[in-house]
């Protein structure tokens, strides 16, 4: 079996960095997995999607995601918006970077799913990194809601991709989203 997650964004938010993350923590928890983005003129506020796939190595594609079981969105103005929850499976699980209450959510996705998580993942930025960029903060959303992957693996990936005081502040990111995720199921 292999989980795919779609991740949406704008430039300048983490949606690649996520999808990599989210791939070394799974390598340390001995998980085949793969992600890769997909995006055009890279520029600042332009949407980005990323692919992840997370599982049987066999039953991998290098296709992009259009049925994802997972959807993990960073720019809270794409929730609900029809790209982005197309193809998005019943009885899948969404995490979002938003201010709004998760049923909120879950009613603006339109699908019916079988958990929402939602932390404002952008203050979580601004108030740790002095910047608001979510993808950290979501990460430790993601693992809390979904236990698809584990917070100390993310903390492992995190300290991995970067360095010194940007990798402790992005961990403590990591971990207020963790903390601070609202989860709702239905």
């Amino acid at each position: 079996m292999i989980e795919e997650i779609r991740l949406h964004g704008r430039g300048g938010q983490g949606v690649v960095v996520s999808g990599e993350l989210m791939a070394i923590a799974a390598s340390y928890e001995g998980k085949f997995c793969r992600a890769f983005p997909f995006y055009g003129a890279s520029r600042r506020g332009a949407p980005v999607v990323a692919f992840v796939q997370i599982g049987d190595p066999e039953e991998a594609t290098r296709a992009q995601v259009y049925t994802p079981r997972y959807l993990f969105i960073l720019d809270p103005r794409m929730v609900g918006a029809a790209g982005v929850i197309k193809g998005l499976k019943e009885g899948g699980v969404a995490v979002a970077n938003s201010g709004k209450e998760p049923e909120e959510v879950a009613d603006s996705l339109g699908v019916k799913l079988s958990k929402v998580g939602v932390v404002d993942a952008t203050a979580i930025g601004i108030e740790i990194l002095g910047r608001p960029i979510p993808n950290t903060a979501l990460l430790g959303a993601f693992a809390k809601t979904t236990g698809l992957l584990r917070l100390d693996s993310l903390e492992r990936a995190i300290r991995k991709r970067f360095q010194g005081e940007a990798a402790e502040l992005n961990v403590k990111a990591a971990e207020m989203g963790y903390e601070r995720v609202r989860i709702w199921e239905p």
